[in-house]
């Protein structure tokens, strides 16, 4: 699956450039936005959210997930006065837990649906694929380029 690819492919290459940012630029928390360690830290509670909808969309049939208020997430974990390379350290683990639940998950189960927040049945292949799509663009958003790497993936799958 192409997108298990582009995820492995993230995971081998953002942290170094995420290492590369300026520390001006991923402490500086604009009127009414987050930080970049504020972003990157949302995407920390993304990735803990969306494994537990893969592995509980192989396990349970049909699961209703809740949703989750990311702005209060975001505040709780205090994510602007973390050390910078410990949230990049944990966004790698976090994201390889994932990975190994999605590559878990058989050719045919793909397709099992689950409900986010009262959604319309979504296939776990959209929930993943949405997942990545998210995490790209917040990544991009932060400064980090990943477009290249997503790519590639998809020439290699």
């Amino acid at each position: 699956m192409k997108a298990i690819s582009s995820l492995r492919n993230l995971l081998d290459n953002i942290p170094a450039r995420l290492e590369k940012l300026p520390k001006a630029r991923v402490e500086t928390k604009p009127p009414s936005k987050w930080s970049a360690k504020e972003e990157l830290g949302h995407l920390l509670d993304s990735a803990a959210n969306n494994h537990q909808r893969i592995v509980r969309a192989q396990l349970e049939n049909n699961p209703a997930m809740r949703g989750y208020d990311q702005t209060a997430w975001v505040a709780l974990h205090n994510y602007q006065h973390r050390d910078w390379e410990e949230l990049i350290a944990l966004w790698r683990a976090l994201n390889l837990q994932l990975l190994a639940a999605a590559e878990a998950v058989p050719a045919s189960a793909w397709t099992r649906t689950l409900t986010v927040a009262g959604s319309e049945p979504l296939t776990l292949q959209f929930v993943f694929e949405d997942y990545l799509g998210h995490m790209a663009h917040h990544l991009e958003h932060i400064g980090v380029e990943v477009q290249d790497l997503m790519s590639k993936a998809e020439s290699a799958a």
